[in-house]
């Protein structure tokens, strides 16, 4: 199990941009969570970087995600692994989240959708983006309504962050790749102006 065929796997079965930001994103959140925790950084970000290969092809549950674990054991990839990638469907109920990795990746996931969707409005991206922005734009309902806001609080709760530090650690880790999630400075405005072409 490593990086590049990790990567490789996540690009075979997703083609959408978006998504395949998306897991990066979090795969910077796990990676960043481990260093910090001194866990299994490789580990943690493979665990970020998959977690949703498999949505676009199957996106109804409870194939997302049991059709990817399918995939991932054919592939020898570790059963915790392949645990901590199911463990983020609320749906299967065999699945708990129990373990370190399992509630770091619930707590990552639906923040770094919130996070990419507020630092898109912004003409400096993500850059100066800070965890007050964020939390702000939870309370509107009409903003980023694919995000679960009860989700992204239990998700913090559960792996015993406060909110608010959880939020600016994530934006921190995702700075990390700005470039690569098209939220640099400037990206927002561009993204923007290409949409209306």
């Amino acid at each position: 199990m490593n990086r590049a065929d990790a990567y490789a796997l996540m690009t075979e079965y997703t083609q959408g941009d978006s998504l395949r930001k998306h897991m990066l994103a979090v795969e910077a959140a796990m990676r960043a969570y481990a260093r910090k925790l001194n866990e299994d950084v490789d580990r943690w970000s493979i665990v970020g970087l998959l977690h949703d290969f498999d949505y676009e092809r199957w996106p109804n549950p409870p194939d997302h995600p049991l059709k990817g674990s399918e995939i991932l054991r054919q592939r020898d990839y570790p059963e915790d692994v392949i645990y901590a990638i199911k463990s983020h469907a609320d749906y299967l109920t065999d699945c708990p989240r129990v373990h370190l990795i399992d509630k770091a990746l619930y707590a990552c996931d639906e923040l770094a959708g919130l996070i990419t969707a507020t630092a898109r409005l912004r003409p400096n991206g993500i850059t100066d983006l800070i965890a007050a922005s964020v939390k702000k734009k939870m309370k509107s309902k009409g903003f980023a309504r694919g995000v679960k806001r009860e989700d992204v609080e239990r998700g913090a709760a559960d792996f015993g962050v406060e909110l608010s530090e959880h939020i600016q650690f994530e934006i921190d880790a995702m700075k990390d790749i700005a470039a690569e999630l098209g939220l640099e400075r400037g990206g927002a405005n561009e993204r923007a102006t290409d949409k209306h072409r």
